[in-house]
């Protein structure tokens, strides 16, 4: 998701309250009592309204890039979104640790209905593209600011339960959002699901600002001088977004040419990651290293193998893009029950033995879909699986969140999460192209054709399993990751 990516919900149970005896302070036992309800319920529905944009807009895209003579650029219209959102994310840390997440959060929701809107009005695919990048700036800008709003507004032993109500937030719009893009596109034209979300950012701003700025505004420390921004982050922060999108163009390419982009993307992204990266996060060091690299491995596996399934499960067993897509549909329930078991306080000195079973859960369920090549294997056997590995992943990533925000010291909140979250985008990103390389190499077929009409492709079963298994193999290392979770400190 995007994501935010990141799943991360009035149809879902609301989080477990924590008994106010046990809370941090008295009468704040709950992320629903009256010191939190506003602000549970602003950014909430902030997360919601990203949710359903990131359901809806992916149904109605291909439609918009045939009428806008611009099928050769549809990956750009994801890849500009991503770039754009991980240099954002660097750039909503700093903000958000020198004079709070209200400005970040307020400025990256008029960007996210500014791209809406450029998009939903663009006569040129390539107009529609950079309503995507202004789209994917304020994306990165408000995730990151959401957390350093967590991290300020709620108790330690609250912020379980939050996250998973952003978790549970996505359940109503990965069924609901497809299907309403689907009828809204069909009777109406694709331009309507873009310029008819930002009419809903009202709601959730008029809700959530003023309770931010009552609990969570301006710098962490009030009494110390705001430090200055830190050019060298925002000049790595060019870097990453920009290696990341000549690496992903190269995958794509698949020609000899294309070393010449992937060599300067890679370039760019190395020095970029090591400097934006917590110290350590390459080899796992224990702790928040661990922490960070663990969301990218765990994100970017899934991800990458979740993008392919509806495609197997169409062009290999014959169903419909509606019914392959729905094989899934069942997963938001699951994810948001995960990341609910991890919210219960008897389960917080578990959590890393959780996430270790989450892991594990997410390996187990990308090694299974592609049995379904198999003939003799009935298509349910995906949903089932992609069901438990659902349930593993809510529980990953909402404890990863968590075990930040507790790694974390106020000051740090913001540039620890924009790690985080680029941890997260950036593993999508390589993950994604790593992917889509192998399947193309193998055979993989013409995907836009096969989605688009529904119909039989020439895709050798091979392709598939060139993208599920090596997936597999790097969720089976976050479950390794996963053991070293337990910094009993933060990072100096």
């Amino acid at each position: 998701m995007s994501a935010l990516e990141p799943r991360d919900a009035d149809a879902a149970p609301a989080p477990v309250p924590v008994p106010a005896a046990e809370s941090g302070s008295v009468g704040q036992g709950s992320v629903l009592d009256k010191a939190h309800r506003a602000l549970s319920i602003g950014i909430v529905s902030v997360v919601l309204l990203i949710a359903f944009e990131a359901t809806a807009v992916g149904t109605a895209m291909p439609v918009a890039a045939r009428e806008l003579d611009g099928v050769p650029l549809y990956a750009f219209a994801f890849s500009a979104y991503f770039t754009t959102s991980l240099f954002a994310m660097v750039l909503s840390g700093q903000w958000a640790d020198r004079t709070g997440p209200l400005g970040p959060l307020t400025v990256g929701m008029s960007c996210f209905a500014a791209g809406l809107l450029l998009s939903g009005t663009a006569g040129t695919m390539w107009l529609f593209i950079l309503g995507r990048a202004v789209q994917g700036l304020g994306g990165g800008l408000v995730i990151v600011a959401l957390y350093v709003v967590i991290s300020r507004a709620y108790e330690e032993r609250l912020r379980p339960a939050i996250m998973a109500a952003f978790a549970a937030s996505w359940v109503v719009p990965s069924v609901v959002g497809p299907l309403a893009s689907g009828t809204i596109t069909e009777h109406l034209g694709w331009r309507w699901v873009f310029v008819g979300i930002p009419v809903l950012v009202v709601f959730p701003l008029a809700l959530a600002l003023p309770a931010i700025r009552r609990t969570a505004s301006g710098p962490a420390d009030p009494t110390a001088p705001v430090a200055p921004w830190d050019r060298r982050r925002i000049r790595f922060a060019l870097g990453i977004s920009l290696g990341a999108a000549l690496l992903q163009y190269a995958g794509q390419e698949l020609r000899w040419l294309s070393l010449l982009p992937a060599a300067l993307g890679a370039a760019l992204l190395v020095p970029a990651v090591r400097g934006l990266l917590p110290r350590g996060t390459y080899r796992a060091a224990r702790g928040l290293p661990s922490v960070v690299l663990l969301r990218g491995i765990a994100a970017g596996s899934f991800i990458a193998a979740e993008s392919f399934v509806p495609l197997m499960l169409v062009t290999q067993r014959g169903l419909t893009p509606t019914l392959a897509g729905l094989s899934l549909a069942v997963g938001g329930l699951t994810w948001a029950l995960g990341s609910w078991v991890q919210s219960r306080p008897r389960t917080e000195p578990y959590r890393e033995r959780l996430v270790v079973l989450g892991m594990v859960l997410v390996a187990a369920a990308i090694l299974a879909a592609p049995s379904v090549l198999l003939p003799g294997v009935p298509v349910w056997v995906v949903a089932v699986a992609w069901a438990f590995g659902c349930f593993g992943m809510g529980m990953v990533i909402a404890s990863t969140s968590v075990l930040l925000l507790k790694l974390s010291a106020p000051e740090e909140a913001g540039a620890n999460s924009a790690a985080l979250q680029i941890s997260d985008g950036l593993s999508n990103v390589l993950l994604l192209a790593a992917g889509g390389a192998a399947f193309a190499a193998l055979g993989g077929g013409a995907v836009g054709h096969a989605v688009t009409e529904g119909a039989a492709s020439a895709s050798h079963p091979g392709a598939f399993a060139a993208v599920f298994l090596p997936m597999a193999a790097v969720a089976a290392v976050g479950g390794w990751v996963a053991t070293r979770l337990d910094g009993t400190r933060r990072p100096s």
